[in-house]
Parts: structure tokens; sequence; C-alpha cells
């Protein structure tokens, strides 16, 4: 039987490079976009893989009820990894609450509502996986990123509880929380502030593909023994 996992957020460069690294490893894929269609990364996957299957399912989750609208397009999955997201950078006092109700409804409201409504589906399968890409600023807090911040913090805080509610399921929760990550969103800065960050990391930046990694072996069934668990890749930049 194929094995199926919905990537939230596939279109991103973290999501695009999870979506790859599940589907070499035998996962048949949902991708979810929002503004940003997979079509190249869907073709190059049903190109490399045609026994398994990859369907676009799109859910703008900066809307109030997109949580349903991709919860019915999905019908069976056992793994499901949040990589959707976007981060707001200025101080709190210039943040609007339009802002900050957009953070949390793309970060937190709507995952954990499709999470909600697709954990029925879990129950057809012995063994389940949810994974959150969440960041090494929800631990450690960043100035001029304060929501953002609070935000990925919540992600943490559900994996940790839900862990708990869904363990005598088969259900295992975890996070990832990625430090600094080299994709497009860090190329407006500057070559010296980006010598400034590199100094501080133990290990330097870090790729897509590190944080991939990751969640492969989250849901290999090789890390069947934890939950409720951070993975911090972050090259030592917060131990």
């Amino acid at each position: 039987m194929k094995k199926f996992a919905l990537v939230m957020g596939a279109s991103g460069e973290i999501g695009d490079c999870i979506s790859r690294t599940l589907a070499a490893s035998g996962w048949s894929l949902y991708l979810h976009w929002n503004a940003n269609p997979p079509t190249e990364l869907a073709a190059y996957l049903r190109e490399m893989y045609p026994h398994l299957e990859f369907i676009e399912v799109h859910a703008d989750f900066s809307e109030t009820g997109s949580s349903e609208h991709l919860a019915s397009q999905v019908f069976d999955v056992s793994c499901i990894v949040v990589a959707s997201g976007h981060a707001v950078s200025k101080m709190l006092a210039d943040t609007a609450d339009s802002e900050m109700e957009t953070l949390w409804r793309v970060h937190v409201q709507n995952p954990v509502s499709a999470v909600r409504q697709l954990s029925f589906v879990f129950q057809r399968h012995p063994k389940s996986y949810i994974v959150f890409i969440s960041s090494i600023w929800g631990e450690t807090g960043a100035a001029m990123e304060t929501v953002y911040s609070s935000v990925k913090g919540a992600q943490l805080a559900f994996v940790k509880a839900y862990a708990k509610e869904m363990a005598f399921s088969g259900t295992r929760v975890n996070a990832v929380a990625p430090g600094f990550i080299m994709t497009k969103m860090n190329s407006g800065l500057l070559p010296e502030e980006l010598d400034s960050i590199r100094e501080e990391i133990p290990l330097g930046f870090g790729k897509t593909q590190d944080v991939a990694d990751a969640v492969d072996f989250l849901v290999s069934g090789k890390a069947d023994y934890i939950t409720g668990q951070t993975l911090r890749i972050n090259g030592g930049w917060h131990i």
C-alpha cells in the first residue's frame, strides 16, 4: 500500500526540499501551496517516482476557514509536515493587529485545525507522524521578530501537548527548529551582515537539505521512541 504524507508549504524552499526527500524515501505526497503552485516540483516527482502519487492541494492559510478547505482535499494520510509560513520583521510597536492575526492563522490556527480535522484518518494506520518546522526564534526569541517568535513558540508548545495526547494512538508529534538556513528569505541581507551572523554559528550556515534530512529521520520509523521533542538544526548557534 502507498503511504501518504501532507507537506504544508511544499512550494517554499524548505518545503520543496522536504518533499523531494520524502518522495525518495517512498512517500506519496499531497503538496500544499498558497501563492506559488508547485507545478515543476510535482512534474519532477511524477517523472522520478512513477509508482507514487503527487497531488497538489491549495489553501490560503491567511484566511479563516482555509483548514477545512485543505482537509477536504486529503483522503488518506499518515504523516503531516507543517512547513508553511512567513515572517514579519519589524518592532512590535510598528506591527499592526492585522499582521499579528495573519501570523497566528498561518503558523498556528489553520495548521492545528487541519491536524485536528485529519486526526481521525490517522486511526487507519498503526503509526503516524506530525512534524512542525518551527524556528530557533521559537526557543530563544528575536528582537524585531517578536510576533513571529511568539507563533513559533506556540508551535513548540502544541507539539509537547499533542504528543502526550496522541501517543496512545501511535502518533508521534515532533518539531524541527532550524537556525540560519540559506534561502531566498535571507537574500536581503548585506554581505557584511551575513559575515557577522556566520561568525556566531560554530558550523556556519545550514542548508535546506539539513532540515529535510531531520524530517526524514523523524518519520522514517527509526525515531519511533521520540515524541514531543524539538530537534535543533542550527549548527550549534543555540545549544
